[in-house]
């Protein structure tokens, strides 16, 4: 039976413990992550009540093929480049928005995986004219003149999600000011009672995640209105409807009260306007001819004032003869 170093099986006991101490459990990838940076998150991690534990792989598979805990062995599928083990009492989604926010942006790095598409945004650039804009039609990138400078003409795709970045490449981009890396604990998955979660299921977008709050919202709301649904939130909303639909029907209807008389005096009085509009004046009153003659004059626009010609006399006489026959 072949020896196993003691450091090797304190390694595996202490894995073992802390994966019993704690309910969730995470794999990171530490790939070009400097040692500085490591200690600095290290720190921030332990204020938080989590732990980071760095051992040789083979070491934390034996670990997870001897654990009880719920299909703890799924874990050693999701370790990736340079693995670590996450240990916390917070949910997954805090932990990988935790970690998210540990990242800083970095320059490409000749041999890297390029984490998403890479692209180069249109504009201006430092570059003079000379052999660059053949390096960068080598990659796809457009470009023109002006004001003897190179500008980029349109966005262009340089890289795709896990292409493998060249030395050239990795300089073309250094030199746009282009940081396509991210620096920071790579969270690859989480398992927490025997569910493993994977970066995909863990990523929320605060913004848009709290636009669809909002919008459920006010969809309940109004769905709770139109259902006369009473709560704190809608019961203001629904007795201001009730007092406008009550007091609407008590115009209809016209029923006298302090809050409806005047309108159902002016909607008589607009009735009559109407009704007086449609008979020939002989019917009317010399109240209602009045009436009518006033509202005429206000719905029509007023006419200049001309003045008045004085009828001849011999108009004045036949009309006189008319009269008399």
């Amino acid at each position: 039976m072949a020896h196993v170093q003691q450091y090797k099986k304190d390694a595996v006991s202490e894995i073992l413990k802390l994966i019993e101490s704690y309910p969730v459990i995470g794999v990171v990838n530490m790939s070009n992550l400097p040692t500085k940076q490591v200690q600095t998150m290290r720190a921030k991690l332990r204020a938080k009540n989590t732990i980071l534990k760095m051992t040789k792989k083979t070491l934390m598979e034996f670990a997870f093929k001897n654990s009880k805990v719920k299909n703890i062995a799924a874990l050693a599928d999701h370790l990736e480049g340079m693995p670590a083990l996450v240990f916390t009492s917070e949910n997954p989604f805090k932990l990988y928005a935790g970690l998210q926010k540990t990242k800083s942006k970095a320059p490409a790095k000749a041999g890297q995986k390029a984490p998403k598409d890479i692209t180069v945004n249109a504009g201006p650039t430092s570059f003079s004219p000379g052999p660059v804009i053949g390096q960068l039609g080598k990659f796809g990138i457009k470009t023109g003149i002006e004001g003897g400078k190179i500008v980029i003409k349109a966005d262009s795709v340089v890289a795709k999600k896990g292409d493998t970045i060249s030395a050239e490449l990795a300089g073309i981009l250094t030199r746009l000011g282009v940081e396509p890396m991210e620096i920071g604990l790579d969270l690859t998955c989480a398992i927490e009672d025997g569910l493993v979660y994977s970066p995909d299921v863990l990523f929320v977008d605060d913004k848009a995640f709290a636009e669809k709050f909002a919008s459920a919202h006010t969809s309940a709301l109004n769905l709770a209105v139109y259902a006369a649904y009473p709560s704190p939130d809608t019961i203001k909303v629904l007795l201001g409807k009730a007092h406008s639909d009550s007091k609407g029907l008590a115009i209809a209807r016209s029923i006298l009260t302090s809050e409806t008389t005047l309108d159902i005096i002016q909607k008589a009085h607009r009735e009559m306007l109407s009704l007086s509009n449609s008979l020939p004046d002989e019917a009317l009153s010399d109240e209602l001819k009045g009436s009518k003659t006033a509202a005429s004059h206000h719905d029509k626009p007023s006419k200049p004032e001309h003045k008045e010609e004085k009828p001849k006399e011999e108009d004045a006489a036949a009309g006189l003869g008319s009269l008399f026959g």
